[in-house]
């Protein structure tokens, strides 16, 4: 079938698709291989008898579990060597035809055990509290008891909701609906949580059209990337939702719908607070807009300002005021601190510095932490506002610095998780990448899906599994660029002649 097939306008059919793109079709049964494998591999709900029901308890045990491991890795392995061979034939597969291949890698992913994180359980069971009269402001999902909490990390169990309003009154309905039911839970929690990858499929590729990028480049490295596509449905987390929102709300901005597109925005920010870093930049990009039709007045610049602050203030202070529990949010976010993992500049600094003194002195670890983690937020608000002004010229330098702001998020706040990446990709798919940025981006894509477990637990401390890793997102990498790295090929035609 022809790469003509695929330019109508109406989205391919996956049938159509996988016959026509094998690479989407190896991806898709690695996909199914992964879901299959979360079974005996992910966090399945405690307490919970569904899978005895169902038959799939030996999954998670002795042989099942060891062939559910095997089912798992080699579905993962089959993604990421699909989704390299897709970035590196830039040209096969239109745009349409790696949207809908997001899509029919991520229908699988649907019907998971949560993988690499217990996230999910952690909404489910902070919006139990708040269903059952609690504040989850004040209370943790402790205060609940049954199986959502059992399922739970059981550190985050008597802890605080750090999430906003608006996501709060969404993990409530849900919550309404399926009551203790875990598995009903989750599954209606990705059904929320989708209009967010279908939000960015819009979103993304115009954006990236909107600054003169490839939009199916755009849509590959942003939605299609396993880890995140993996750890966004399959895990799932509400980065789903807030990446699209925030990409529709930046995009509407950069469409000249500003007061439209500060409302989402507002809508992202009452999401995940984090959000709200994107907002400042609206003000260059509007003033450029403005400074396109007409000399731009002080009245002007005192207006776009007020509007910039306004808009997405009042958004989250009715999503505040309907949820009723005032600014308690705040309270959780010092939670993020219980996260230690090496991948901020401050926890990876105080690792560093742990490990250099150990032979002259015995450094407690959160002692450093008391440290770093103060220098590097002191860092990041001066970095914020440094960044924020250097913006200012053009639209496009908004943009730039936008990514770079909050690309500076993830480096220094005190923790950061793979899926946070997402609110950077949606907006970097603006600019034309060169191969080695790209690289690095699926160099370290392997890398994370290596060391993060499915099982929410963390291979970094052992040496020989993180050497392993590495060397796998290394060979990912240069398998970006090179079609053959390990000369497998050439191999195979000796064997051949030996025949």
């Amino acid at each position: 079938m022809s790469e003509m097939s695929f330019t109508s306008t109406r989205r391919p059919s996956p049938v159509r698709l996988l016959r026509a793109y094998p690479d989407s079709a190896v991806g898709l049964l690695g996909s199914v291989m992964l879901t299959v494998g979360s079974y005996g591999l992910a966090d399945v709900p405690r307490n919970d008898a569904t899978l005895e029901n169902l038959g799939l308890a030996p999954m998670t045990y002795g042989h099942g579990k060891t062939l559910a491991g095997i089912a798992f890795w080699l579905g993962a392995a089959l993604m990421m060597i699909a989704w390299v061979r897709i970035g590196r034939d830039r040209e096969s597969m239109s745009l349409r035809a790696t949207s809908t291949t997001v899509l029919v890698w991520a229908a699988p992913l649907m019907f998971a055990i949560p993988v690499f994180s217990r996230d999910v359980y952690a909404y489910l069971g902070q919006a139990a509290a708040l269903a059952g009269g609690f504040d989850p402001y004040n209370d943790g999902p402790a205060h609940v008891p049954g199986p959502i909490v059992d399922s739970m990390a059981q550190i985050w169990a008597p802890t605080t909701s750090p999430y906003s309003p608006a996501f709060m009154l969404l993990a409530r309905g849900v919550v309404a609906v399926t009551g203790q039911n875990v598995f009903a839970g989750v599954f209606v929690f990705r059904i929320v949580l989708l209009p967010g990858l279908l939000l960015a499929l819009w979103a993304v590729p115009r954006i990236a059209a909107h600054f003169g990028a490839s939009r199916r480049t755009g849509v590959w490295l942003a939605l299609l990337n396993p880890l995140l596509l993996v750890y966004l449905v399959g895990g799932p987390h509400g980065e789903m939702l807030l990446m699209g929102v925030l990409a529709a709300g930046v995009m509407l901005v950069l469409d000249g719908r500003h007061v439209w597109g500060l409302a989402v925005l507002g809508a992202a920010v009452s999401l995940k607070v984090t959000a709200g870093v994107m907002v400042p930049f609206v003000v260059w990009i509007w003033l450029d807009h403005l400074r396109r039709e007409r000399a731009v007045s002080t009245r002007d610049r005192i207006g776009v300002f007020a509007a910039t602050a306004a808009i997405p203030a009042a958004v989250f202070g009715a999503f505040t005021l309907i949820l009723g529990l005032g600014l308690g949010w705040l309270n959780g976010l010092a939670f993020a601190n219980r996260i230690i993992n090496p991948f901020t500049i401050p926890n990876l600094a105080a690792h560093l510095i742990s490990l250099l003194a150990a032979p002259f002195h015995t450094f407690n670890l959160h002692t450093v932490l008391g440290v770093t983690r103060p220098i590097g937020q002191a860092v990041m608000v001066v970095a914020l506002v440094w960044l924020w002004w250097r913006g200012r010229a053009t639209e496009r330098t908004a943009m730039m610095y936008m990514c770079w702001a909050m690309f500076a998020v993830l480096l220094l706040e005190p923790s950061t998780l793979p899926w946070y990446y997402t609110w950077v990709t949606v907006l970097v798919v603006a600019f034309t990448l060169p191969m080695w940025a790209r690289q690095v981006i699926v160099g370290v894509s392997v890398y994370l899906l290596i060391v993060f477990q499915p099982d929410d637990s963390i291979l970094f401390y052992k040496p020989v599994e993180s050497l392993i890793a590495v060397a796998l997102g290394v060979l990912a990498a240069v398998s970006l660029r090179r079609p053959d790295p390990l000369r497998l090929r050439r191999f195979d035609a000796l064997l051949r002649g030996r025949g």
